[in-house]
């Protein structure tokens, strides 16, 4: 065992580490309390976290700085190799529980280390490497590193597969992002540095190497911050409008899973798919500008009441303006109560002038609305919300997006959001389907 150069490793890697790491920013900090502290100002028990299924795919070392331990694959013994992530590991940040995802990361990465550096010596890399017989020295450093990312692949779809019970279908392609560019770039990262470190001017020359990929990590985590941030930002601002309508509770997360879930049928990914999301969630922001007291009522609204909620789209438009990330999201929060019969608002848009976003929030919208039970009337089953949507097509809604809602639920199922805490079903009558509002341009089931 070369200790001197597997301690040395193991510093580069846990220094690099923190580089590569993206660390909780403030405004992270300042949601986590807000989501504490603001529904017990508000008189009631404070929220707790609903799953988010909009979120980057689990992959191996998402934020890891691999160069380094890729160089301990291709320079040391497995077992030596294992060790080098091993500091950085067990000492780094994790969520809670920190000790057992500690100890996870450990093993995944030990784990992966050794079978890798195995691999790498059964292929007899370490003579091939020492003789520099390119292009034929590559192809075990090639497949080492492949080694290692399929290991960590598989044991991180393992573990989510345990814990989510979702279908292995679901978690291949997220396992399978861990063998992509990042990788390769990484793994020529590390064959660098394994290739200097045995020359004439030794660890120096390995060190130097890492800087250009030090710039890389370092933007890379940048990103990672950023998103984060976003994230937060994004549900502060939903946290905020819960806590002023108390009955509301969950529905803008839940509308924004109804919105990807559609989008996964409608073909909407990347970028598009967390800008859907983040649409979906904060389509009800604007109703920070209307009265508590309006969206707390208990029945149907006057024409004047009516008319100063129907604002609310406007309000969440000139909220979120400023705020650049959002992009196409803007479009879907302003125009969500526009009807493909152009007799929605704020605007009368109709059929394809409404923007995509928005009319796959309107479906999501009334779809939760109707089968989430609110003060003023009982939820509806999910068979006869899709019915009502199936109704409403072509006047109020668009059938592409009715139908891509009804294949996601058929495949991927719903729970009904269930009463609050300590809220017995309300005791007045059902209203009956397809009868509209107030106001006859709003027809059933959006949230008002």
């Amino acid at each position: 065992m070369d200790w001197p150069k597997v301690g040395l490793l193991a510093l580069l890697h846990a220094c690099w580490e923190s580089v590569a790491q993206g660390l909780p920013t403030p405004c992270l900090r300042l949601f986590r309390r807000l989501r504490v502290l603001g529904p017990r100002l508000a008189g009631r028990p404070a929220l707790g976290a609903e799953p988010v299924e909009c979120r980057e795919p689990a992959r191996p070392s998402a934020n890891a700085f691999l160069p380094v331990l890729f160089t301990g694959v291709l320079m040391l013994p497995p077992a030596a190799a294992a060790l080098v992530a091993l500091p950085s590991a067990l000492t780094g940040a994790a969520a809670a529980p920190r000790v057992l995802r500690r100890l996870w990361n450990a093993a995944q990465f030990a784990l992966a280390a050794w079978v890798a550096s195995a691999l790498f010596h059964l292929l007899d890399g370490p003579r091939l490497l020492l003789g520099a017989r390119y292009p034929v020295a590559l192809l075990p450093p090639l497949a080492a590193v492949l080694t290692f990312c399929l290991v960590s692949s598989v044991l991180v779809a393992g573990i989510r597969w345990l814990a989510e019970r979702r279908p292995p279908v679901e978690l291949v392609p997220g396992a399978l992002t861990g063998l992509g560019l990042p990788a390769v770039a990484h793994a020529l990262g590390g064959l660098m540095m394994a290739v200097l470190w045995q020359g004439p001017y030794g660890a120096f020359a390995a060190v130097l190497a890492l800087l250009p990929l030090s710039v890389s990590a370092w933007v890379f985590a940048q990103g990672h911050r950023e998103r984060v941030a976003h994230q937060a930002t994004v549900e502060a601002l939903v946290q905020a409008v819960e806590i002023k309508d108390a009955y509301t509770r969950g529905h803008s997360e839940r509308v924004g899973r109804a919105a990807v879930l559609m989008a996964g049928q409608l073909g909407i990914t990347g970028e598009r798919l967390r800008t859907l999301h983040f649409a979906g969630t904060l389509h009800d922001v604007g109703k920070l500008g209307v009265a508590t007291e309006l969206l707390r009522r208990n029945g149907p609204l006057t024409e004047a009441e009516r008319r100063a909620v129907e604002v609310h789209p406007e309000y969440g438009h000139e909220l979120v303006r400023g705020i650049d990330f959002l992009g196409e999201a803007h479009g879907g929060i302003l125009h969500h109560h526009e009807r493909m019969d152009g007799r929605g608002y704020p605007h009368g848009l109709a059929g394809a002038r409404i923007p995509e976003f928005a009319r796959i929030i309107a479906v999501a919208d009334a779809f939760d609305s109707m089968t989430s039970t609110r003060s003023y009337r009982r939820g509806r089953p999910v068979p006869e919300a899709v019915t009502e949507l199936r109704r409403c097509e072509g006047t109020q809604f668009d059938p592409v997006m009715v139908q891509a809602l009804v294949t996601a639920v058929q495949r991927h199922g719903w729970q009904p959001a269930p009463p609050m805490d300590g809220e017995q079903p309300p005791e007045v009558p059902d209203i009956p389907l397809g009868v509209p509002e107030p106001v006859t341009r709003s027809a059933a089931g959006g949230s008002r």
